[in-house]
């Protein structure tokens, strides 16, 4: 059996080739029996790649990341200038008769290789920024598979519902006959009816559940009109479960720890650029010059120095160096936090199994073979309609207890995936 929690092999390619699971779209669904349209959990992870707003905004990102990174690239720009001195002034110099006109180009010229360092900076901006669409890919789709484990919850409900509805009207056949035969009074058959109404009741609430569910999963792609009927996928097979250990040693793997290897490469580019405004920048002009008293030209140079550069740029250089430094302590407190959340999940993932194991191999069976006992002993008169009922419903409480054991269990192995990037595959499944 397939479990619905392994990833597809497109979930793990680079995210330049999720494009191409877009024809998944156009395929028809993978199990249509009896007239029935089933989803599996990989058709649910690639509509939702290819449908989804908030992966398709990075291409606008990414499109801006390289408008800022050739911004970067760009040289100081040329000015160009027209100054007219002496003109118009009156007396001897009126009008435009000693008038000098310059016609000057201007620029800067950079040291301290600023423009190499802000590349540095938007390279690593966008470098950045490709990360960002991983770890943002990772939570729709690990939102994906709590919407679609919902789903299977909710069927399954419904199948207990439909258990518990044949047990109910079993035990109302049966209340009737002995009431009719005189050997139960009238009571315990508008008690037995009583309790099948209350199991349709619960079995309409459901289905009413399930359509609920499907249609908050189909909401991930946009589709407001499901197209399929059910959810592949049993949310009783539980995975193997990994050891804390081997999961610790998945954790420098995940994209919130290796977003601070990008994040440092980040600040040591800003830490550079901080340290280029020490070097002052050159400005210089070039022109002509007119002088109309003498109907002369004249060539104009000029430069200018700031003066205290490195003063100046002292309090950027440390502020820069501040948060290149503070950098390794965020990563320390972001590892404790999901080493944390990692164990936690681990420890309910173990329990929820252990959990789903017992009630199927050991409390569910002996149940089962004892409301079996139960039927028999009440059609022969030895047993009260009060203590088989009271049979099928610990029955019914202890399915329902296995199945939200097992979903608290998937939604931990979400939550490890999501953590660690990883993909864990249950037996059969093929990587």
């Amino acid at each position: 059996m397939v479990s619905f929690l392994a990833r597809p092999k497109w979930a793990r390619w680079p995210l330049v080739a999720l494009a191409a699971t877009a024809w998944l779209m156009s395929a028809p669904l993978a199990a249509q029996s009896g007239g029935v349209r089933t989803l599996t959990l990989d058709e649910a992870f690639s509509r939702t790649i290819a449908r989804h707003p908030d992966l398709a905004r990075f291409r606008y990102l990414r499109d801006g990341a390289q408008a800022a990174l050739d911004e970067a690239a760009q040289s100081p720009a040329l000015n160009a200038g027209l100054q007219i001195e002496n003109a118009p002034g009156n007396g001897a110099a009126s009008g435009f008769d000693q008038a000098e006109t310059t016609l000057s180009l201007s620029s800067v010229l950079e040291l301290g290789g600023k423009r190499d360092a802000r590349q540095v900076v938007a390279n690593a901006q966008m470098q950045s920024l490709t990360l960002t669409e991983e770890a943002r890919r990772l939570d729709l789709l690990a939102e994906v598979a709590r919407r679609f484990l919902d789903l299977l919850a909710a069927q399954s409900s419904v199948q207990i519902a439909d258990i518990e509805l044949t047990q109910r009207e079993r035990v109302a056949d049966a209340a009737a006959q002995r009431v009719r035969a005189g050997a139960s009074p009238e009571s315990v058959r508008l008690s037995a009816e009583a309790a099948v109404a209350r199991a349709r009741l619960v079995r309409q609430r459901s289905t009413a559940e399930t359509l609920a569910a499907a249609r908050r999963l189909a909401a991930l792609w946009n589709d407001r009109a499901p197209d399929f009927d059910r959810a592949s996928g049993d949310p009783l097979a539980m995975p193997s479960v990994p050891s804390l250990e081997a999961l610790q040693t998945l954790l420098d793997r995940s994209p919130e720890l290796r977003r601070f290897a990008d994040e440092a490469r980040l600040r040591e580019a800003r830490v550079q650029l901080a340290r280029t405004a020490r070097s002052p920048d050159i400005q210089w002009q070039a022109g002509l010059r007119r002088l109309e008293q003498t109907d002369n030209w004249a060539a104009v140079v000029g430069f200018s120095v700031p003066l205290g550069s490195s003063k100046r740029a002292a309090p950027k250089i440390r502020a820069a160096e501040a948060e290149a430094a503070s950098l390794a302590l965020e990563r320390e407190s972001e590892e404790i936090s999901l080493y944390a959340t990692l164990a936690d999940a681990q420890a309910r993932l173990s329990t929820a199994s252990a959990e789903v194991s017992l009630a199927r191999t050991e409390v569910l069976p002996r149940l089962e073979q004892a409301e079996q006992q139960a039927e028999r002993a009440y059609r022969a008169g030895a047993l009260s309609y009060l203590e088989w009922a009271q049979l099928q419903a610990e029955a019914t409480a202890m399915r329902r207890e296995e199945l939200q054991a097992a979903i608290e269990g998937h939604r931990a192995l979400i939550e490890i995936q999501r953590l660690t990037g990883e993909s864990f595959l249950a037996p059969g499944r093929q990587p």
